[in-house]
């Protein structure tokens, strides 16, 4: 039974190609896989491929978060071998940590900022107030103007004079 076992894997492995190895899963419960380098049946070099089973199968549900970083660059072949979850978790809190010094150096340089005015060191931000938008046809006024008319039917080529020009300054 074992010859015939390992006739029927090598005919699986020769046109199938081998299986897929599970090589880890996230906290977030997502599966990651790895399908070795083989060759295929007509003599082809196979590369290694390397998938996740989401436990979010719907595309459209994905959000930026959803795998970590580590595995990421797992996926991508950006790194050799696969995350631990304790690297995972050194990576989670450190950046926890730079987010928390981050906010404390906002807070910092906003008293600071706010010293600096009392001071008169600083002259403060002049607030501008925006009134309209520039492509706007009735930018700064209160209500647009009306259409203009149409003159298509009554116009007259070289008629037209401009507004408050009298006919009597013509050449």
């Amino acid at each position: 039974m074992s010859r015939a076992w390992q006739a029927l894997r090598a005919l699986r492995l020769r046109f199938v190609g081998p299986a897929k190895e599970l090589v880890g899963t996230d906290h977030f419960g997502n599966k990651y896989y790895r399908v070795p380098k083989h060759e295929s049946h007509a003599g082809q070099i196979i590369p290694e491929r390397r998938f996740v089973e989401a436990v979010n199968h719907e595309a459209y549900q994905y959000q930026m978060g959803d795998f970590p970083a580590e595995w990421e660059a797992w996926i991508r072949k950006k790194r050799e071998d696969p995350p631990t979850i304790e690297e995972i978790l050194r990576n989670e809190n450190y950046r926890e940590k730079m987010k928390q010094k981050v906010k404390d150096v906002f807070e910092k340089d906003k008293l600071l900022q706010a010293k600096e005015y009392e001071e008169g060191l600083v002259a403060e931000p002049s607030h501008t107030q925006v009134k309209g938008h520039a492509s706007a046809p009735y930018y700064g006024k209160k209500e647009p103007s009306q259409d203009p008319t149409s003159t298509a039917n009554t116009f007259q080529p070289g008629a037209w004079m401009p507004p408050g020009s009298d006919s009597s300054q013509n050449k």
